[in-house]
C-alpha cells in the first residue's frame, strides 16, 4: 500500500515536472505535451537540412530558415527532392491533404533525431514553423554552433477563421520596410489578415495612375498639430508620402508568402478632406478651398462628405476599379464610418439627388452609397467590408460588418445573417494608453493587457446559429499620436501577443494568469528581435 502511494506521489511530482518545463508557445496550442521520452532534445546545428515534401512549402521553409539565421547564425540548407535520404537530424514539412479536412490544422512532433511537422496545406504548416520557432531558445547561445530544442508533440488549429491587425498609414506614414516587419509580426502570431488603413482626412497614400492629383496633392498636408487634441499649437511642416503601385505590389507577395490577406480600405461616404484638398468638386461645397487635414478628430464639422453625383461615383468607381485590379484579396474595405448627414442637408444638390432617387433622409443617402459600391464592388467579382455605421438605413445585401461602437453593430448583424468582425473601440484599440499614467504620449482613453486578453468575439447574447456569422476579430492601431516604428511597436506589444490567443486558442484554455508566465519568455523573444515594448512589463508593473 505504501508502495503504491509513494508511486503515486512520484508519479505527480514527474508529471509537474514535465509540464512545468513545457515551451511557453504564444497562442496557446490545443494540444501540447511532452514528447514519449521527454529527457530526448532535437539538434539543430550546420548539418542540419530542411526537408519539404514539395516546392508549395518554399515560403515556409525559407520563413524558418531566415530566421535561424539571423538569430541563430545557422544556415540551413532546403532541400526539396523527395529521394533525398533523411539526414540524423532533419526538420520534415510535410503536406498531405487527407491528413486533415481543417486545412489550417497541423502537428509538431520533435524526436530525438528529427523534427517533423504536418498539416494538410501549405497555410498549416506556415502556421507550424510559427510554432517551431517558439521552441528556439530565447537565449541564443554563444561562440556554439548547435541548437537543442525540446522533445514534444502538438496538435493545433485556430479558433476562429479571420484572425486581423489593422494599421492607419494615413495619419501616419510608414514605408514599406517597416510594413513588411509588421507583416512578419503578424505572421509570427498566426494572424492572416492585414487591414490597411490607406486614406483618410489627413492623407492618401496609394497611387491611383488615372487621379495623378490624389498622390500630387493628396499625399501631402501642410502640418500637423503638436500634442493631444487640440493641441499647443502647429508644426508647420510638410508630412505626407504614398505608395506606389508597384511597392504594393511588392507588399502583398512579401504578406503572401506569409498566408497573409491584405485588405485595403478608403472611406467612402466621409473621411475625404484629401480628397476633396484635390477634387473639390466631389465635395458638397465645391467652390470651397479644401485641405488635407492637419489636425486629428472627427471632421463631420468641417464638411468632409462626397455630394452625390454621377461625377462622385465615376471617380470611385476608377479608383476601385485599379486597387481591385492591384489587390487580390477577395475583400475590399469601404468606411462608411462618422458621415455627418448635416452636409447633406444642406446642400440642394444632395437633397434634389435624394427627390429622384426617392430616398426619404440622410441616411438612406447613406445607405445608397454603400449599396451602390457595393454593386460596383460585386460586380468584380469581391465582397465589401464596412464599419457598422453600414447598417444606418439597410443593410447592404452581402456586406460583412467591421463592429467598433461596442458589439452592437456586429450583433444586428449577425443576427441579419452578415458575417461580422469583432473589432470594439474599448477592447481592441491597441492606440489607446496601455497605463493609466503612460510614458509615452498617446489618446487619452486606457486599454490595460488583461481586458485584451480578456475579450471574447462571441457576444453571449447571440444563439449558438447566430454566432456562426462572427467570422473572427481584429485589433485597430490608429496613428494619430504614434509616428515613428518605434511607437508602432510600443503600442503593438504585447497586446498583439494577447490578441493572437484570443483569436487562435480554444476558448477553455485561455488563462490569464497562464499567459503572464508564458509571457516572460515572449519578452525575452522580443528581446531577440529586437521588438521595442514597455519595460514596465519586465517588473511586473500592470494589471
Amino acid at each position: 500500500m505504501k508502495k503504491s502511494l509513494l508511486l503515486s506521489v512520484l508519479i505527480i511530482l514527474f508529471t509537474n515536472i514535465v509540464s512545468a518545463q513545457l515551451p511557453a508557445i504564444i497562442p496557446q496550442p490545443v494540444e501540447l505535451r511532452a514528447g514519449t521520452y521527454p529527457q530526448d532534445k532535437f539538434k539543430i546545428d550546420k548539418q542540419t537540412v530542411i526537408l519539404i515534401s514539395n516546392n508549395t512549402l518554399k515560403p515556409s521553409a525559407t520563413f524558418l530558415a531566415d530566421y535561424i539565421l539571423k538569430y541563430y547564425k545557422l544556415n540551413l540548407k532546403i532541400v526539396s527532392n523527395l529521394d533525398y535520404v533523411k539526414s540524423s537530424n532533419s526538420i520534415n514539412l510535410v503536406v498531405n491533404q487527407k491528413l486533415y479536412t481543417n486545412t489550417d490544422k497541423y502537428f509538431v512532433s520533435v524526436l530525438k533525431n528529427q523534427l517533423n511537422a504536418g498539416a494538410a496545406s501549405p497555410q498549416g504548416i506556415f502556421y507550424a514553423v510559427q510554432t517551431i520557432i517558439q521552441l528556439l531558445p530565447v537565449n541564443p547561445p554563444i561562440a556554439s554552433s548547435v541548437i537543442m530544442i525540446p522533445s514534444v508533440d502538438i496538435i493545433d488549429y485556430p479558433r476562429f477563421a479571420y484572425r486581423g491587425m489593422h494599421l492607419d498609414v494615413s495619419r501616419h506614414f510608414f514605408d514599406i520596410t517597416f510594413i513588411k516587419k509588421y507583416i512578419d509580426y503578424l505572421a509570427l502570431h498566426k494572424l492572416n489578415n492585414f487591414h490597411w488603413h490607406l486614406t483618410d482626412d489627413q492623407g492618401w497614400r496609394i497611387e491611383i495612375k488615372k487621379h495623378p492629383k490624389l498622390t500630387a496633392i493628396s499625399a501631402w498636408r501642410n502640418g500637423t498639430i503638436i500634442g493631444l487634441y487640440p493641441g499647443t499649437g502647429n508644426d508647420g511642416l510638410r508630412y505626407g508620402g504614398y505608395y506606389t503601385q508597384e511597392e504594393v505590389k511588392e507588399v502583398i507577395k512579401y504578406a503572401a508568402d506569409r498566408y497573409i490577406n491584405i485588405i485595403p480600405e478608403i472611406e467612402v461616404p466621409a473621411h475625404s478632406m484629401a480628397v476633396l484638398a484635390a477634387y473639390p468638386e466631389f465635395g458638397t461645397e465645391p467652390t470651397k478651398k479644401y485641405e488635407v487635414a492637419q489636425t486629428w478628430g472627427i471632421f463631420n464639422r468641417l464638411n468632409n462628405v462626397f455630394q452625390p453625383t454621377e461625377p462622385t461615383f465615376k471617380f470611385l468607381e476608377d479608383v476601385l476599379t485599379e486597387m481591385i485590379a492591384l489587390f487580390p484579396s477577395p475583400y475590399i474595405h469601404i468606411g462608411g464610418d462618422e458621415a455627418s448627414k448635416l452636409w447633406w442637408k444642406q446642400s440642394t444638390v444632395s437633397q434634389k439627388f435624394m427627390k429622384d432617387n426617392k430616398l426619404k433622409d440622410e441616411s438612406a443617402l447613406q445607405s445608397y452609397f454603400i449599396h451602390r459600391i457595393e454593386k460596383f464592388v460585386n460586380s468584380k467579382g469581391k465582397t465589401i467590408i464596412g464599419w457598422d455605421e453600414i447598417l444606418d438605413g439597410g443593410l447592404a445585401p452581402n456586406a460583412i460588418v467591421m463592429s467598433w461602437r461596442g458589439e452592437k453593430g456586429g450583433i444586428a448583424a449577425a443576427k441579419q445573417k452578415h458575417k461580422v468582425i469583432m473589432t470594439p473601440e474599448n477592447t481592441m484599440y491597441f492606440n489607446h494608453s496601455q497605463f493609466l499614467k503612460d510614458d509615452s504620449l498617446t489618446a487619452a482613453k486606457y486599454l490595460p493587457l488583461k481586458n485584451v486578453y480578456d475579450y471574447d468575439p462571441v457576444p453571449t447574447i447571440l444563439t449558438a446559429n447566430e454566432a456562426k456569422y462572427i467570422w473572427g476579430g481584429q485589433a485597430n492601431l490608429w496613428t494619430e499620436y504614434i509616428a515613428n516604428p518605434a511607437k508602432v511597436e510600443y503600442m503593438l506589444f504585447p497586446r498583439l501577443d494577447a490578441l493572437s490567443e484570443v483569436l487562435w486558442s480554444p476558448k477553455e484554455k485561455r488563462n490569464y494568469t497562464d499567459f503572464q508566465k508564458r509571457l516572460k519568455t515572449q519578452f525575452k523573444r522580443h528581446d531577440l528581435m529586437g521588438i521595442n515594448y514597455s519595460k514596465r512589463y519586465l517588473n511586473n508593473l500592470y494589471p
